[in-house]
């Protein structure tokens, strides 16, 4: 009995097929820190985000804050938006509502570089 894995895996398999649903929405961004280690997101990886989904609470999103591209949990609790991330090293940051804020996009795949 063949056991390896790999023996299994298509060879023609497109990951453009495979792990885009809006071609025209999604793109791929490289991790630059760590915090998101907790939810297996490592300085290094990449994302695949797509723009065209909307946030829900406990997703993991890409968020700009006051000019900063942020990678973070998303969270809403009593109509108050905060960013957690997925260490214990860095703190939630609480979105105060005057600032400069929006989500970029949602990630929906990780792809860690090895």
């Amino acid at each position: 009995m063949d056991t390896n894995p790999l023996h299994y895996a298509e060879k023609d398999m497109d990951l453009n097929e495979q792990l885009i649903k809006n071609k025209s929405a999604t793109f791929f961004l490289r991790v630059n820190g760590n915090a998101m280690t907790g939810a297996g997101i490592y300085s290094g990886d990449v994302v695949i985000v797509d723009r065209s989904l909307s946030a829900v609470n406990g997703k993991i999103v890409i968020a700009a804050l006051n000019n900063e591209l942020l990678i973070r949990r998303y969270e809403v609790y009593q109509k108050r938006i905060r960013l957690v991330p997925a260490t214990r090293k860095l703190s939630a940051i609480d979105v105060d509502p005057f600032a400069e804020f929006y989500i970029w996009g949602v990630v929906t795949y990780v792809i860690h570089i090895v």
